[in-house]
């Protein structure tokens, strides 16, 4: 697939809007404002150059979660798939970038953020556990690739005690 992939930094425009699409798909949408910023020398002073907007769409999961996170005139950082189009609106040509969302995220340049990891989805009808699972069991791979903590451990006051204690 040869799509265009970009990055932008900027500040949430627009309330979220989330809902489900017809064919039962959950959407997120708002709109991106991105402004550039240069250095005057002359005046030695940081100036804001043009806005540019953008609307962002979250599909799945990320619009669910984008959605219970994210509010008007927070900065972000936006990963994904850049949609240009053009509309004829009032009798005049317009074009509208669009960007369909891989990956959103606080831009911690400007801000703290705490992360909460967000139930999984049980598995739908017909799903198998792996053989030997009992209910609430965790696949292997979640182990090994530490999605989620041993039981009674918390990994924050791990982190914490890992950076005050002396060796």
């Amino acid at each position: 697939m040869n799509d265009t992939t970009v990055t932008l930094v900027g500040n949430v425009a627009t309330a979220v809007e989330y809902r489900e699409t017809a064919a039962g798909a959950a959407v997120a949408r708002f709109r991106f404002a991105v402004t550039a910023r240069r250095w005057d020398r002359e005046r030695a002073v940081w100036t804001d150059g043009t806005t540019s907007f953008y609307t962002v769409s979250a599909w799945r999961s990320l619009g669910a979660n984008v959605a219970a996170s994210v509010s008007v005139g927070e900065p972000l950082v936006v990963l994904g798939r850049l949609k240009v189009r053009e509309d004829e609106r009032d009798g005049q040509r317009k074009t509208f970038v669009d960007i369909d969302a891989l990956a959103v995220g606080h831009d911690l340049t400007r801000g703290t953020s705490a992360f909460r990891r967000s139930a999984r989805a049980e598995p739908g009808p017909g799903a198998q556990a792996p053989p030997g699972a009992r209910e609430g069991d965790l696949t292997d791979r979640e182990e090994v690739r530490g999605l989620v903590p041993a039981a009674g451990e918390d990994p924050w006051t791990t982190a914490a005690h890992q950076l005050v204690t002396v060796p």
